[in-house]
């Protein structure tokens, strides 16, 4: 899914620069490594990602774990610590898979 985002004009600049400096190949190349130099780098926010990807059903508890690069019994802990319950649910990709052969059956 193609997202947009606005940055400042000197940011543009600078991305440009790179990208004509042959540092990277693509003006995409230079936000895809940005974002994962930031969240390599900053755990606050793959974990604050991975909680949110997980409360939405995204991704199993697992798979959040595994982005939160931390263990399964950590990532329960820290869901404890901020009040989420823990429940049961598939993800909305799973719901979707039963929904179509619920159809085929039918």
């Amino acid at each position: 899914m193609p997202s947009s985002y606005n940055l400042p004009e000197l940011v543009k600049k600078e991305v440009d620069a790179l990208v004509r400096s042959g540092h990277y190949s693509s003006k995409s190349d230079v936000v895809k490594d940005a974002l994962r130099y930031l969240l390599d780098n900053k755990n606050s926010l793959r974990l604050a990602a991975a909680v949110e990807l997980y409360k939405s059903g995204e991704v199993s508890l697992g798979k959040a774990a595994e982005i939160a690069g931390i263990a399964l019994v950590e990532f329960k802990d820290v869901l404890a610590s901020q009040g989420h319950k823990r429940t049961l649910r598939a993800s909305k990709k799973d719901v979707k898979k039963t929904d179509a052969l619920l159809e085929k059956i039918r």
